[in-house]
């Protein structure tokens, strides 16, 4: 998204020889990791921001100071929150739940959502949610999966806002990489 090379090293966590070196590289041995010169950072936000730091020309963050901060703010909650949500539909891009009922924890997670994405594409006018595409729009992303894979009822516009995320080329790229990978990595779908 900020247009930079990188190398992605897959590991697999399971095997105690990765998750060894897991721990070397990363302290907390979470991933993503990002390590940019002498610089290591393992938090996906905290990636993000420095990415939008050191690619600034990238546009990950709204230009407008105000927007800027809402930017944070919804990428933050989405970040730290919405366990029920998480727990209720894990992340698997393989699955299709027709009709699924949504645990009554998740609701207000999913009614939260429903505002945030509401709020922002009637302030910022869309497609995305601050107008152009930003880190917010990546932040959630996961959610637009999992919208899809339990047939999340969603009105307009927030419906065409997540085909607008599974229109995005970063998306699709990543959605083919996950639907090609082994489907051993049930413990990691309610994690994230």
């Amino acid at each position: 998204m900020a247009g930079l090379d990188f190398d992605e090293a897959p590991v697999a966590i399971d095997d105690a020889d990765a998750r060894q070196e897991l721990l070397l590289l990363s302290p907390s041995v979470l991933v993503p990791r990002l390590t940019h010169g002498d610089v290591t950072v393992w938090d996906t936000l905290a990636i993000a921001e420095y990415l939008a730091e050191i690619a600034p020309d990238a546009g990950l963050l709204p230009a407008d100071r105000a927007a800027r901060a809402h930017c944070r703010a919804v990428s933050g909650e989405i970040h730290s929150g919405f366990y029920n949500l998480r727990s209720a539909l894990p992340m698997n891009l393989k699955a299709r739940h027709k009709p699924f009922k949504i645990f009554s924890g998740a609701r207000p997670d999913v009614e939260r959502i429903h505002t945030i994405w509401s709020e922002c594409l009637e302030k910022y006018g869309g497609p995305y949610l601050f107008g152009k595409l930003s880190l917010a729009d990546a932040m959630y992303a996961p959610v637009c999966s999992r919208f899809r894979t339990y047939a999340v009822p969603l009105e307009a516009p927030l419906a065409e806002y997540c085909d607008t995320i599974f229109d995005w080329p970063l998306m699709q790229e990543w959605t083919e990489g996950a639907l090609a990978e082994p489907d051993e990595i049930i413990e990691l779908e309610v994690e994230f």
